[in-house]
């Protein structure tokens, strides 16, 4: 019975990784494996694509007065800059949750580089001016990624500093009314924590109160409704259909299946093109729609691209792939990237099979437009 099972183990294998292996392998006339230095190579720089080593992983797009206060704090270790970037920032606009989220990943990047010295920036600014919100926001955020980063899930450790998350998010709401982003940031700490579904809807309407069809928020959300945390596929998947069926004309939420098709990828696809199956196709095309009708400037756009990058180029689609990439490319600060441990080569490798197989059925950078 053991060797039947082993059996039927190494054929199920087989069947997933054959058509990959014939394609690694050049056959059908498909992408062909070839050395780097090869006539054939699919070269990335002659579309212009930015360098490997100098892709930024700090956003998903450019957010050039974010940087350059990022700079100043950072250099000057005083957070003046960031307190008066957030402060003219709309506090019902996905520019603000995006800046807290950065500002907090800086300092706890500078912590984890510096024990003990890193970040003081951040401390300092609590300490001067503790009813700032814009400093409030950011320190609540700065604990939940600190639990995340440092602590492993469901430990007395991770659980201390995720109650200490809350007591500030709850500051920060005080200190800013009408302000949708300390409730957001508590959907990390009720994810965490594992707040039972009504509590959890008493901050979702809080959310939905200020601020509707903000995707960030949303996207926050859908992790709690995820398998893996405290819902089920169904969950997640009624959620975020909810959420693109009532989404006005032009907003990106008609993206968010693809987000919850994402979160529940199987680990090995016993479906030999699992990419192009109904439910699949259904969320890119949903996904396609929102980038398509979305405004050039609104800033979550590009984290809907760079997910659509990964699953067109998983499914072969490989102009559409490249029309995503020459919109995002050099900042990669976005799902699907962040969850590996080297963000900038795992994008890497996906853009240079867009390339490969943009060239392989004839593209070529003259018949690219940007």
């Amino acid at each position: 019975m053991e060797i039947l099972w082993f059996l039927i183990a190494v054929a199920m294998i087989g069947m997933v990784l054959a058509p990959w292996l014939r394609r690694r392998r050049g056959g059908g006339g498909g992408i062909r494996l070839v050395s780097p230095g090869s006539p054939d190579a699919a070269d990335p720089s002659a579309y212009g694509f930015v360098r490997q080593e100098h892709l930024d992983v700090r956003m998903p797009g450019p957010d050039q007065d974010l940087l350059d206060v990022l700079d100043v704090v950072q250099r000057t270790q005083d957070w003046r800059a960031a307190s008066q970037l957030l402060a003219g920032t709309d506090k019902d606009g996905e520019v603000r949750w995006q800046r807290v989220q950065a500002f907090a990943g800086a300092a706890s990047l500078e912590l984890a580089q510096q024990p003990g010295t890193g970040g003081a920036w951040l401390r300092a600014w609590r300490a001067d001016k503790p009813k700032d919100p814009g400093g409030a926001q950011v320190h609540a955020e700065f604990l939940v990624q600190q639990a995340w980063r440092s602590s492993s899930a469901g430990s007395d450790d991770f659980r201390i500093i995720l109650e200490e998350a809350r007591t500030v998010c709850e500051q920060a709401a005080l200190l800013s009314p009408g302000d949708p982003v300390p409730y957001i940031i508590e959907l990390a700490v009720a994810r965490g924590l594992g707040y039972t579904h009504e509590q959890f809807d008493q901050v979702w309407a809080k959310i939905i109160d200020r601020a509707p069809q903000h995707m960030g928020a949303h996207l926050a959300a859908l992790h709690y409704w995820c398998e893996k945390w405290h819902g089920s596929r169904q969950d997640a998947d009624r959620f975020a259909t909810a959420a693109a069926a009532r989404a006005p004309q032009g907003s990106l939420l008609a993206a968010l299946p693809l987000f919850a098709v994402f979160e529940h990828l199987p680990e090995v696809a016993l479906v030999q093109d699992f990419y192009g199956t109904e439910v699949v196709s259904k969320a890119m095309e949903g996904a396609l729609y929102a980038v398509h009708s979305a405004r050039p400037d609104d800033p979550m756009l590009a984290h809907v691209r760079h997910l659509l990058i990964h699953f067109l180029v998983r499914a072969e689609r490989w102009s559409e792939a490249m029309h995503q990439l020459v919109h995002v490319d050099g900042h990669i600060g976005a799902l699907p990237w962040t969850l590996s441990e080297d963000p900038a080569a795992e994008y890497a490798v996906y853009r240079a099979l867009a390339v490969a197989g943009y060239e392989a059925n004839g593209g070529n950078p003259a018949t690219l437009p940007h």
